[in-house]
């Protein structure tokens, strides 16, 4: 580094600049939500007209209205993709109800408008979400960062302008403005957007740690080893994006189907009405027939048939807490084969508790004395660690003799005089290593994956308390549940530690246990399942399980503690926190999709039959229109089906066999 100007701008002419707040996307600034809301409530307005034999005058104006706001702009997007010679099926939506209205069928052609005008906001509404979330992720970096000059002293710099070998300070509460190394201090980091881990993890000398991380009361001197642009919080970007990216083949193949459907139809109907011209028929009768073929060859029962089993599924899930997004969402949640799990917030509550309680011989305590002389020490403390053991003191009722004196040392523990007497709590490897009667009790609490707190009570043992997360009450249900449905056993994919980890997975009756993992790690594990033929779903929470999120062929996040990114990045999230309802919406949606092949086939035998009636013989107009309604009506009430309490309690049944 030659100069501290060569290196970084003047502070007059650039200085920091502050974070810039994140702003959500409103619905209504989408115009492709505004267009679709104007059509649906122009539409409600006509209906109750026209069945009510209202003047024609009116409903005719209103119904009019609803096809311009409805179909102006997939009918404008249809006719530029016709200069690319591409026909899609919006396009062929549009033409279908303009043909519907041509021959009196403007309720027919109006319905179909509506739905696919909702359609087309509800996914524009997703895509704008999920741009939110992945901008939104970056504000978890610190914008600046205090850069310690070479020569001595500092600066406040922007973050992004960092340079590995760089060396920051990173105060006490500040967030790390860089992936580094600690070259001096020691501190406790908050890495649970990273890792997941639900404890603060000590840092000293040589330690990693990685931007956006949240330091805890020590100040740290980080030597900058990656560059802004690598630093994990931006790969977990990245990721994010790429993997969202990878569901693009889907789509590309439903617009291959729609673009052969649409040429064939269109092609078809341009026969119907020339061929019977050519050979003598009149113009009004050959119009007439392509008309009804038109009508009856229309995708209305179609679409129904897809529509209704999967949106009656979604709202029944939705009554239970669990929402899914889309209706592909809904579909694509039956066909998963296999299932990964996080640990912390998804398998366990994701709060730090007081296990174990165990007052040493001798000390004089029982387990409330412990408790509140612990407490008692640890009431000033914001550490987790600590609030846990306040918090058991409050849930037993315990009054807290007052403190005085409070210390904390970063990575060691507290200090205070209580009652007259200098209690000290924290790491039993830092306070008092291998003090007589402590050694065992540590060990045990901590072979079982807890974290064990050594109470010091005038420099001598007084008790050892464990602390861990606690499983969901339903996890090992669920993991039974999931086992059941996909055929395999779930697998759990965690940042903590193995012994942990381990722990936890044979209390729930997991075996394949993938510990230690970073973001990138989880991504690479779900794109090998998948690389298998695997479809996997993934159920995180926190802002390390996004990107896994994103790249599994479904993911649900806990909705309770998840963070913002993963809940917008998800494709599901569980709103109540209750883990046992994950089996219970899959089975809904395999149920769901039962339901859209039996409508498709009942829609495709009535579209058969009455094209045929109409090519090979002569089809009336009323009798065309009575199938098409009718086929329409069945698969709509037949998908209506899963609205029913009772199919929610079927499939939670299911779930739990």
């Amino acid at each position: 580094m030659s100069s501290v100007l060569d290196q970084r701008p003047a502070p007059a002419a650039a200085g920091p600049r502050p974070a810039a707040p994140r702003r959500r996307t409103r619905v209504l600034a989408l115009p492709e939500a505004r267009w679709a809301l104007a059509s649906l409530v122009l539409f409600l307005l006509a209906l109750p007209v026209y069945l009510a034999g209202g003047p024609s005058w009116l409903w005719g104006v209103l119904f009019a209205a609803t096809y311009i706001t409805g179909g102006w702009e997939p009918g404008w997007e249809g006719l530029k993709a016709l200069k690319d010679k591409t026909l899609d099926v919006d396009l062929l939506m549009v033409v279908a109800a303009l043909g519907a209205a041509a021959i009196g069928q403007v309720l027919d052609g109006a319905l179909l408008i509506v739905i696919f005008a909702t359609s087309g906001a509800l996914e524009a509404v997703a895509t704008a979400r999920t741009a939110d979330s992945v901008r939104g992720l970056l504000d978890l970096a610190p914008t600046t960062a205090t850069w310690l000059l070479p020569g001595g002293g500092e600066e406040t710099v922007l973050a992004e302008e960092l340079k590995v070998g760089d060396t920051v300070l990173v105060r006490p509460g500040e967030r790390v403005g860089a992936d580094g190394q600690v070259i001096d201090g020691a501190s406790e980091v908050d890495q649970a957007t990273i890792t997941g881990e639900p404890l603060p993890v000590a840092k000293q000398t040589g330690d990693e740690v990685f931007a956006g991380t949240v330091n805890g009361t020590g100040a740290l001197r980080v030597r900058v080893e990656r560059d802004p642009s690598d630093s994990v919080i931006a790969r977990i970007v990245r990721m994010v994006e790429e993997a969202s990216e990878t569901k693009a083949p889907t789509q590309l193949f439903i617009e291959k189907i729609e673009q052969r459907y649409s040429i064939g139809m269109v092609i078809a109907t341009l026969a119907v009405f020339a061929i019977p011209l050519a050979f003598g028929d009149e113009l009004q009768s050959a119009l007439l027939r392509a008309m009804t073929f038109m009508i009856v060859a229309s995708p209305c029962a179609v679409v129904l048939s897809t529509m209704p089993p999967l949106l009656s599924a979604i709202a029944n899930a939705g009554r239970h807490g669990v929402l899914a997004k889309s209706a592909v969402v809904m579909e694509r949640l039956g066909q998963v084969d296999g299932v990964a799990l996080d640990k912390t917030g998804t398998l366990t509550e994701g709060t730090p508790r007081v296990t174990d309680v165990r007052p040493l011989s001798g000390s004089g305590l029982d387990e409330n004395g412990l408790i509140a002389l612990a407490a008692a020490a640890e009431h000033p403390s914001e550490h987790p660690l600590a609030r846990a053991v306040v918090a058991a003191a409050r849930e037993r009722r315990l009054p807290l003799p007052e403190a005085l004196n409070f210390t904390s040392a970063p990575g060691r523990g507290v200090s205070a005089t209580v009652a007259g007497r200098i209690v000290e709590v924290g790491s039993p490897a830092r306070l008092h290593e291998g003090a007589v009667g402590t050694t065992a009790a540590v060990a045990e609490l901590e072979e079982t994956g807890q974290t064990a707190v050594l109470v010091l009570r005038d420099g001598h043992p007084a008790g050892v308390i464990g602390i861990a997360d606690r499983l969901r009450p339903d996890a090992a249900a669920t993991v039974a549940a999931l086992t059941e449905l996909t055929g395999h056993t779930p697998v759990l994919l965690t940042g903590d530690n193995e012994r942990a980890a381990r722990h936890l997975a044979a209390q729930v009756g997991i075996t394949d246990v993938r510990a230690g993992l970073l973001p990138e790690d989880k991504v690479a594990a779900v794109k090998e399942w998948e690389g298998e033929g695997r479809k996997v779903l993934v159920v995180g929470d926190g802002v390390n399980d996004a990107p896994a999120l994103a790249a599994a062929h479904t993911g649900i996040a806990m909705g309770k503690a998840g963070s913002d990114l993963a809940l917008e990045t998800a494709d599901a999230v569980v709103v109540r926190d209750e883990l046992a309802t994950i089996p219970s919406v899959v089975d809904l949606s395999r149920r769901a999709r039962r339901l859209v092949i039996q409508n498709l086939v009942i829609a495709g035998v009535f579209i058969t039959a009455l094209v045929a009636w109409d090519l090979i013989a002569t089809l009336p107009l009323p009798l065309g229109v009575a199938g098409h309604e009718g086929s329409t009506v069945i698969v709509g009430l037949n998908g209506l089906r899963l609205l029913r309490e009772a199919a929610w309690t079927k499939s939670a049944r299911r779930g739990a066999a």
